[in-house]
């Protein structure tokens, strides 16, 4: 036969015991007060022998639009007050520039220089904590315009406000020569560029010069050729016609002497010849044919022969011969080509010439003061700190004595449990 089980109603509860407790803790209050005083002169020797750390700031803000016309205004460098500003950062942030500003400025870190350190070692050690640089982003936060600022954390014997403003005035500074050196140079290279074209618009010019004299030439050239041709042409022409006429004369002589005509006579006073008429008649002769030419006469006939004979020229029976020799003598000088070819000051009929001179001039005499020119503004300087942010005296003395404290109640607690007869005794 089976029972249940009986529960046990007097099962036992560990509770602590309150009272019981703080009466142990305050019979062990020496060893509370012991650990605390203890951890307190721990923390308090820390705070008196630690190196005071401080920090400083510097705020640098970009420049309004206006201070950047001068140099946008060239046309050929342009940069924004906010790229400028970046530029500074990015500047600023460079391990190498750093390193380059100590480097120049070695007295800066003298105090933490050790005997037989370089200061590039020095330098290393210094430069993993000492420098934040921030941007300040204005849809972030509270500010109305974007802003760096740049934080120096030194320790006692280093003039950390020195540090803060040279830096930031050696980066400004670098920024403005690079800026200068890169206007300078595409200045000469734009300089350079322009002269370049200005030459090469020269040889097209001269070649364009040279190509129209030889095409004026040319053409001049050609119709002289013609000309010539066609005179050589017509004088053949004109002599073959003058031994034609010599020809015809001839044999209109050889008819003459025939019929017996010496003077010049017609076919109807030739026939009439035979008969004898009285008084004085006036013939009148009315034919629509040519006469020939024998009915001239012997006599005339053999004076014209004769004359043809001897002539050495035919030109002056052609007036087309009088024309071609006068426009021979026109060809004889191109005054296009001399005018071309006596042009003293070529640039004048370059196209574009005005532009070029314009730019020239422009780029020459571009100068920007730098001395007066502002990349970047320096919002607030770095001055010296009040206090110094590290140690932080009172926290670190207090969190000692408070961990003193727990630690002094975690033992008398540990020893009324391990050991509470002692206590009592105690």
């Amino acid at each position: 036969m089976n029972f249940p089980a009986k529960i046990r109603p007097d099962a036992e509860h560990h509770e602590i015991d309150i009272a019981e407790t703080l009466r142990i803790l305050w019979k062990q209050r020496g060893i509370i007060l012991l650990f605390a005083a203890l951890s307190t002169s721990v923390a308090v020797a820390y705070v008196l022998l630690a190196q005071p750390q401080y920090k400083v700031q510097s705020y640098i803000r970009p420049v309004a639009s206006a201070d950047l016309d001068t140099l946008n205004e060239t046309g050929l460098y342009t940069i924004k007050p906010e790229e400028a500003l970046r530029r500074v950062g990015a500047s600023m942030e460079s391990y190498d520039v750093r390193l380059k500003f100590f480097k120049s400025n070695p007295q800066l870190l003298a105090p933490l220089q050790a005997p037989g350190q370089t200061i590039e070692e020095v330098f290393d050690k210094f430069n993993l904590k000492a420098f934040t640089l921030d941007q300040i982003d204005p849809k972030k936060t509270a500010n109305l315009s974007e802003a760096i600022q740049l934080g120096v954390e030194y320790p006692s014997g280093v003039d950390g406000v020195a540090i803060a403003n040279n830096f930031t005035d050696y980066v400004v500074k670098r920024e403005k020569e690079k800026v200068e050196a890169d206007l300078k140079t595409l200045i000469t290279n734009r300089t350079e560029q322009v002269e370049r074209k200005l030459l090469s618009k020269k040889a097209a010019y001269d070649a364009e010069k040279d190509s129209k004299i030889a095409d004026l030439l040319e053409k001049d050239q050609l119709k002289k050729e013609t000309l010539q041709d066609e005179l050589k042409a017509l004088r053949q022409q004109l002599q073959s016609r003058r031994q034609n006429r010599i020809k015809q004369l001839d044999e209109a002589i050889t008819i003459a002497k025939k019929l017996g005509i010496v003077t010049p006579t017609t076919p109807s006073a030739l026939g009439d010849a035979g008969e004898t008429r009285q008084g004085n008649m006036i013939r009148t002769e009315v034919s629509n044919q040519q006469i020939p030419l024998y009915f001239m006469g012997q006599s005339a006939l053999e004076a014209e022969r004769a004359t043809l004979v001897s002539r050495n020229s035919d030109d002056f029976t052609e007036p087309r011969v009088d024309e071609i020799q006068k426009e021979l003598n026109l060809l004889a000088n191109n005054r296009q080509v001399a005018l071309l070819r006596q042009r003293s000051n070529e640039e004048l009929f370059l196209k574009g010439l005005g532009e070029i001179r314009e730019e020239l001039a422009h780029l020459k005499n571009l100068h920007i003061n730098f001395d007066q020119f502002n990349l970047v503004g320096i919002d607030k300087i770095a001055s010296p700190p009040e206090s110094p942010i590290k140690p932080k005296k009172a926290l670190i003395v207090g969190m000692g004595a408070l961990l003193g404290f727990l630690m002094g109640i975690l033992v008398a607690v540990v020893r009324g449990i391990t050991h509470p007869k002692i206590v009592r005794q105690e």
